[in-house]
């Protein structure tokens, strides 16, 4: 599942797992999770550029 975070409903500081960099408030991005699994703890908050990079690149070591 994917949804799109507008930065007006960007209001705490995230950590991308495609780049390693912090998402930090105000900042439009993408909420990803497994559509099996919807628990809060499998939502990951990315870049909107990392994300649709996610094919070329995939997760950093820290997320894999």
């Amino acid at each position: 599942m994917v949804r799109s975070v507008p930065a007006a409903q960007a209001t705490k500081t995230y950590r991308c797992p495609g780049c390693d960099h912090e998402i930090r408030p105000g900042i439009p991005h993408v909420v990803a999770w497994p559509a099996d699994h919807g628990g809060a703890e499998e939502r990951r908050h990315w870049h909107g550029g990392c994300w649709h990079a996610r094919h070329r690149r995939g997760p950093t070591r820290r997320w894999s």
